[in-house]
């Protein structure tokens, strides 16, 4: 066998190892770059993984509360930030919905108190942002158009999976549903 077949064949340990080295490589890429929450509002911050992990940066902007929306992640620094962890993954069967209540109470209570969120999930771009919008939506009374395009204009990867999103067009239709009609004023 000539050196040039030798180097032309590939085995699947070394398919597993490479994935799995290029697997790590995209982690350190995110823990390294993107590792600062993005304000959303003031209160409120949006991030991956990395941006739950750096307390120093966490202090300076004033988060006292961590909403993780992930599993299997666990609180990073569990003495020093009052958690809610919400053990769901980013697959369009998932229903997410269920929780926008309490979620949407826990960043309530962070803000209650003087305080911040962190809302995350692993990179920040589908489950955490879902919940940010349904925050947006419900208590700022955005659309979901405008509760996206907003937390998109400030975390460009913010693109919730379709089930998502399917989600909170039924909750745009609660929210509409539940409008009062404008009384008529009397003069």
């Amino acid at each position: 066998m000539s050196s040039r077949d030798k180097g032309s064949s590939s085995s699947p340990a070394m398919d597993k190892e490479t994935y799995v080295k290029n697997r790590i490589q995209e982690l350190v890429r995110v823990y390294r770059q993107d590792n600062v929450p993005s304000l959303i509002q003031e209160g409120l911050y949006l991030g991956s993984f990395a941006a739950a992990f750096n307390k120093n940066v966490l202090k300076s902007c004033n988060v006292t509360h961590i909403l993780t929306v992930a599993s299997p992640l666990r609180p990073a620094h569990p003495g020093d930030f009052v958690y809610k962890v919400v053990p769901v993954v980013d697959k369009e069967d998932t229903n997410l919905e269920i929780y926008f209540d309490e979620c949407i109470d826990f960043i309530d209570e962070a803000k209650k108190q003087g305080g911040s969120v962190l809302v995350h999930c692993f990179v920040g771009k589908s489950r955490s942002v879902t919940v940010v919008v349904a925050y947006l939506m419900k208590k700022q009374g955005m659309t979901l158009t405008q509760a996206l395009q907003h937390v998109q204009s400030i975390r460009p990867v913010a693109n919730p999976n379709t089930g998502f999103i399917r989600q909170l067009q039924d909750l745009e239709k609660s929210l509409q549903g539940k409008q009062e009609p404008l009384a008529h004023c009397q003069v």
